[in-house]
């Protein structure tokens, strides 16, 4: 399912024009990624659970020449589904 095909399902169950879901969908992923960009987790009791890593600066090397590169250290979005989520797939 990609963005589009979820529009169209919220669309379908809510009873909302495909606008309408458009602008809902929009609204909760802008939402998400602004909670998680403050440093903020979002908890979704049954579905699951958005935060943020934080990965430490490590040394890789460099697939073409082989020589030692550093990588920067980064925050990385994570995804822990819940209960319900869980229990809807098994």
């Amino acid at each position: 399912m990609n963005k589009n095909d979820l529009i169209s399902a919220v669309a379908d169950s809510s009873g909302l024009s495909k606008s309408d879901a458009s602008n809902a969908v929009e609204g909760v992923f802008d939402a998400i990624q602004k909670t998680l960009a403050s440093g903020d987790e979002v908890r979704l009791v049954g579905f699951g659970t958005f935060s943020v890593a934080k990965r430490k600066a490590s040394t890789g090397r460099n697939p073409r020449t082989g020589e030692p590169m550093t990588i920067k250290a980064s925050n990385q979005p994570k995804f822990k589904a819940g209960k319900g989520l869980k229990d809807a797939v098994n």
